[in-house]
């Protein structure tokens, strides 16, 4: 027994002051015998080990969490660790104070980074639906893990209580990862859908529920039996939490006041809440629940706005880049496999993996029915609420630390976690492919929509700037009875420092809400107001508001998933330049023109790029007051048949007057042709029509025939043929036309490689707008009106040919020219003929 003790101090007493930096090899001491050099080797070796798992790991596309457990494993006890050498060298038993304590600092900041991410209010938003599928599929999954709690803590040796056991496995089966789930559904695309939303909704309330569940485990743990200790544990952390909202947040509120809009908060400030984490941890440790919870309740007291966006800005990297995959990795170097060595313990894990993984589908299946969702949306939606990490780790090391779990129980619950999540992307894969809801809409133009039918708009705005030229194009649409306009507005923000991507759906604004706390909310609300009052004066006009906030990279994904959703059959997005006051164009944000061209390359309908140089000047010009005079420049091919669809609806407007400038071949060129095949690969989107050239002809002629005879007798219309040889003639006769008319609108040309515009894309600046439309829209141009360059979405290949649209199920393009001109609108007047030859 004395040899023990001795042993036992022998491996405690070695914390010196001068153990932790070494005087260096030189002095012939070896670095690992010290704590700094030793901590910063294996914070390496961690970093290394977690990113060649993640890039394993990769193509089948696994959560990150996923890959830092893994790397935690490799280099613990189960495959490194199982050398000796390797073990007491780089993992010693003296090393694992300093790593645990810093693995434990990240993770407590994390947790203070979630809950500053998390909005707070959204609990009193969540619907009844979110709320019943959350414990449906939480109330299976606990009841599993209490059942087969008695067959795996069979020999757990300890004197805790069976509760605590039952409770800690319950959590680790029912709860869903809320910030793994986010990443999951960004990697999906998913996170912008409607069940991205019901199980982010979801998972909030699983959460919280986990949060409680993990309290009550501590105090049981604590405590042989439910006593005084333990209800004051939770009595003291409901204190804690009355006290952080009912004091520490109207403080930090009276920080954001009293700093300047678009000022950066003091560096005091700064100080003091970063500070304010390390106290809230304290003071909820020391009352026996854990630090995370405190940390994650003073990051719910953040206000949502510039103070959360700085701290997040301050602290993400490091932290989830750094110290996070730290503490994941302790969890993996504490999982020892060779524990796990009985066949009935494995099958008994297996089987609880399978009917847990099966009792939350279960569950979840059942509620999403009642919610008229598919078989196959429940079971994906099923699945998705099964994802495990952050939250069941931290229970599985409280519970370890706590003496419930012992090292077989511990690496059985971590591989239950590692198992759960893993299958959650392969298998929403398999079930569940939103790509699908593209296929049943890929022809949705405005040529192929049906006249008497609600005209769908996505209109997309930066900023207010847009808004009034829009809102006028949208009136100069012809709104109508017969054919009203239903307007999906979405302001497109930045994603900075949150930890996914947001869609909000705006509801009607109430004079009691409250005013906007930054720069972003507050054009949301200027521009929502612009469209708002619209919709009230105008007549058959309905106006949806949406904000997405995600990353450029990924904005193109919010745009075409909600035109995909809401069936849109035209998408309006800004272009990234803007007038200047002389004049001129100037680039607003380069990153708005690649968030146009993947737009451009993926939408699910017709896409028009509107250069704003002003339509009318005002934010409302009523219906008997609208005075616009359009241009179509009409060259052939898919994408000038949609802009001259789109004019077609324009002239029809009481207050529009329409110009269709016809360009056609001189004697000295031959007609335009069609080469999908010479197209450039690298261009965004390549035009795959199975046709010649004579039947492209033949449609362009068609449209153009139907709509002269719709409108013999129609004044407003003006019908002008220009016939050029080139591209220099083309130029000439763009620029010889009169500065009278208000909006320009060219098809992008996509696939057409004609005669009359070569050379033109010699000097193109802005190759997305197509020739004509990049030299309506360069500075130089005389002409002051706005330009909209459309692009027909024409399909990618037989299969959309074979589904048609749903409005015109089955039915070529030909088919379509030859049925509307049996539907064409009544005229106005007189239709003024003019050919010009140069």
């Amino acid at each position: 027994m004395e040899d023990i003790k001795n042993t036992t101090l022998e491996e405690i007493v070695c914390y010196e002051p001068s153990m932790i930096t070494t005087d260096g090899i030189w002095s012939g001491q070896n670095p690992l015998n010290y704590a700094l050099p030793l901590f910063l080797l294996q914070v390496v070796l961690v970093v290394t080990a977690t990113r060649i798992c993640e890039f394993i790991l990769k193509p089948i596309r696994q959560p990150r969490v996923i890959s830092e457990i893994l790397g935690g494993v490799i280099l613990g006890p189960s495959v490194l660790g199982r050398s000796k050498t390797f073990a007491d060298a780089v993992f010693p038993l003296r090393s694992v104070m300093v790593i645990e304590t810093m693995a434990n600092v990240g993770l407590i900041y994390f947790l203070f980074l979630l809950g500053v991410g998390m909005d707070a209010s959204a609990l009193r938003r969540i619907g009844k639906k979110s709320v019943t599928i959350a414990v449906a599929g939480m109330i299976l999954p606990f009841s599993i893990g209490a059942i087969f709690s008695f067959f795996l803590i069979g020999d757990h040796k300890g004197g805790t209580t069976k509760g605590s056991y039952i409770i800690l496995l319950g959590v680790v089966l029912s709860v869903t990862a809320l910030p793994v789930l986010a990443r999951i559904l960004v990697e999906l695309k998913l996170i912008n859908t409607e069940m991205g939303r019901v199980a982010l909704s979801s998972a909030l309330v699983t959460d919280v529920c986990s949060w409680a569940l993990l309290a009550v485990s501590i105090a049981l743990a604590a405590n042989e039996k439910p006593s005084l200790a333990s209800l004051m544990v939770l009595l003291s952390s409901a204190l804690f939490v009355a006290v952080y909202a009912f004091a520490v947040r109207p403080a930090l509120m009276w920080i954001v006041r009293n700093t300047p809009e678009g000022q950066s908060f003091s560096d005091f400030y700064i100080c003091l809440i970063l500070a304010g984490v390390m106290i809230s941890g304290f003071i909820t440790d020391s009352f026996g629940t854990h630090s995370v919870f405190g940390a994650f309740v003073f990051g719910l007291t953040i206000p949502n706005g510039p103070l959360g966006l700085a701290l997040v800005e301050k602290l993400e990297d490091f932290i989830s880049g750094l110290l996070l995959p730290l503490f994941f990795a302790i969890s993996g170097l504490k999982t020892n496999l060779g524990l796990i060595n009985r066949l009935f313990t494995w099958a008994i894990l297996i089987i609880l993996v399978v009917l847990a993984c099966i009792g939350k589908i279960v569950g979840t299946v059942i509620v999403a029915l009642s919610y008229q969702m598919s078989l196959s949306e429940g079971a994906a939606l099923g699945l998705l609420m099964n994802t495990k990490g952050l939250v069941e780790i931290v229970v599985l090391n409280v519970g370890r630390d706590q003496k419930v779990l012992d090292e077989e129980s511990f690496a059985t619950m971590v591989i239950i976690t590692v198992l759960m999540t893993g299958i959650i992307v392969p298998g929403i894969s398999a079930l569940y492919k939103p790509s699908r809801g593209f296929i049943s809409y890929k022809r949705r133009t405005i040529q192929m929509s049906k006249r008497d039918a609600e005209f769908r708009v996505l209109v997309c705005v930066h900023t207010p700037r847009n808004v009034s030229t829009i809102i006028n194009l949208i009136e100069a649409s012809n709104p109508t009875k017969k054919s009203p306009i239903c307007i999906y507005l979405l302001h497109l923000v930045e994603l900075t420092g949150r930890a996914s991507a947001l869609l909000i759906v705006h509801s009607s604004r109430k004079p009691a809400d409250p005013p906007a706390l930054n720069r972003n909310q507050a054009q949301s609300e200027h521009i929502i107001s612009a469209f708002e009052n619209y919709e009230q004066h105008a007549d058959n006009v309905s106006v949806q508001p949406l904000t997405a906030v995600s990353p450029h990279s990924t904005m193109h994904e919010d745009i075409c998933n909600l035109a995909v959703d809401k069936r849109v059959a035209f998408i309006i997005i800004p272009f990234h330049k803007q007038q200047t006051v002389d004049g001129g164009m100037e680039t607003a944000n380069l990153a708005i023109r690649t968030v146009n061209q993947n737009v451009l390359a993926k939408a699910p309908c017709s896409v028009g790029i509107l250069v704003d140089r002003g339509l009318n000047g005002s934010n409302r010009i009523a219906a008997d007051q609208l005075s616009n005079h359009v241009a179509v420049l009409f060259f052939g091919g898919p994408d000038d048949r949609e802009a001259l669809s789109y004019g077609w609806r324009m002239s029809e407007h009481p207050g529009v007057t329409l110009t269709i400038m016809r360009f056609v071949p001189g004697k000295e060129v031959t007609r335009p042709v069609l080469q999908p095949s010479t197209v450039n690969p690298d261009e965004p989107r390549i035009l795959n029509v199975e046709t010649d050239q004579d039947t492209e002809k033949q449609l362009d002629e068609k449209l153009v025939n139907m709509l002269m005879m719709g409108h013999e007798y129609d004044d407003s219309i003006v019908y002008i043929e220009k016939v050029v040889n080139n591209g220099e003639e083309t130029m000439a006769a763009i620029r010889s036309t009169n500065d009278v008319h208000d909006l320009f609108i060219v098809g992008r040309g996509q696939g057409m490689i004609s005669p009359l515009t070569a050379g033109l894309t010699d000097w193109s600046e802005c190759p997305e707008l197509g020739a004509i439309g990049d030299l309506l829209a360069s500075s130089d141009f005389v002409a002051t009106g706005s330009v909209l360059v459309v692009q027909q979405y024409v399909g990618a290949g037989s299969e959309e040919d074979e589904l048609g649209t749903p409005d015109n199920s089955g039915m070529t393009n030909e088919e379509y020219v030859n049925q509307m001109s049996h539907h064409s609108t009544p005229s106005r007047g007189h239709t003024v003929f003019n050919t010009d030859h140069l």
